[in-house]
C-alpha cells in the first residue's frame, strides 16, 4: 500500500506542484490549502506523515503541530519553512516536529527526509505513568553512561533521577550518543544512523537537535554531556 501524506501549503503553486511530484513518487496525497483544514482531515482519515508549511492563514504548521502532539498524535510531522534562523527551527521543534525543509528546496531533498521519516516512524507503546526514580535493571535491558540511564524498549530516559521528556528523534540521538559513549561520532555517521541521508555539510540539522537536547540534559552546576569537536562531531563524555 502506498504511504498516505497529508500536504498543507497556502501557496497554489508550491501546493500543486509538491501533490504532483509526491503523487509520480507513489504517494497518495491529500492537499489542503490552510492549518484548519489539514487539522480537519488529519482527524478524519490520519495520514502516515504530514507535510506542514509553518506559516499560513488560520491556523499555522506549527499550531497544527501543538494541536496533534497535544492530542497525543505521534504521526512524523516535515516543515516546510522559509525561516532560516535558529531560533525559528528551535520553535518547530518545541512545537513537535519531527524535520523541516527551508525554502526554497529540491523536491528530492523532500523525498529524502520523507523516506528517513517514515523509516523511523513505529508505533509508540503507552508510557507508563512516572515514578520517583527508574526501575532496577534486573534483564539487561538499560544503557548507562555519563550518569545517564535509558530503557530503549520503553522508550524512557534519565539523569540521575529526573526522567527526561524527549521527542522521537532526541531520543534516538541520545540513544546513538550513549551506546558510542566516549567516542566521537561524526557529522555524516550521525545523519545516517539517524536520519539515513546525509544532508551535506551546510545543513544545520543536526546542531539543532543537538542544542536542543543539551537544553534538556544540561543542569545548573553540573557537567555537560555532549561536547562538540570542531570540525568533527560530538561526543558523550561527563566532564
Amino acid at each position: 500500500m502506498p504511504h498516505t501524506v497529508l500536504l498543507a501549503e497556502d501557496d497554489r503553486a508550491i501546493r500543486n506542484a509538491l501533490e504532483r511530484a509526491l503523487t509520480l513518487e507513489g504517494y497518495r496525497v491529500t492537499a489542503v490549502a490552510d492549518g484548519v483544514e489539514a487539522l480537519a482531515q488529519a482527524h478524519r482519515s490520519r495520514p502516515d506523515i504530514l507535510v506542514l508549511d509553518v506559516m499560513m492563514p488560520g491556523l499555522d504548521g506549527l499550531q497544527v503541530c501543538r494541536v496533534l502532539r497535544a492530542e497525543g498524535d505521534r504521526t512524523p510531522v516535515l516543515m516546510l519553512t522559509a525561516l532560516v534562523e535558529t531560533a525559528d527551527r528551535i520553535a518547530g521543534l518545541d512545537a513537535g516536529a519531527d524535520d523541516y525543509v527551508v525554502k526554497p528546496f529540491d523536491v528530492e531533498e523532500v523525498f529524502a527526509r520523507l523516506r528517513a521519516l517514515l523509516r523511523r516512524a513505529a508505533p509508540v507503546a503507552p508510557v507508563p505513568e512516572p515514578v520517583e526514580e527508574p526501575e532496577p535493571d534486573t534483564s539487561g535491558r538499560f544503557l548507562t553512561a555519563a550518569g545517564l540511564r535509558m530503557d530503549p524498549q520503553a522508550r524512557r530516559a534519565w539523569r540521575g533521577r529526573r526522567e527526561l521528556e524527549l521527542t522521537r528523534t532526541e531520543f534516538e540521538l541520545l540513544e546513538l550518543l550513549i551506546r558510542h559513549a566516549g567516542i566521537v561520532l561524526d557529522h555524516s555517521t550521525i545523519y545516517d544512523r539517524i536520519w539515513g541521508y546525509d544532508f551535506g555539510p551546510g545543513s544545520k540539522n543536526l546542531a539543532v537537535y543537538v542544542g536542543y537536547l543539551r537544553r534538556k540534559l544540561d543542569e545548573p552546576g553540573a557537567p555537560q554531556l555532549i561536547h562538540t569537536v570542531r570540525g568533527v562531531g560530538y561526543v558523550l563524555r561527563e566532564g
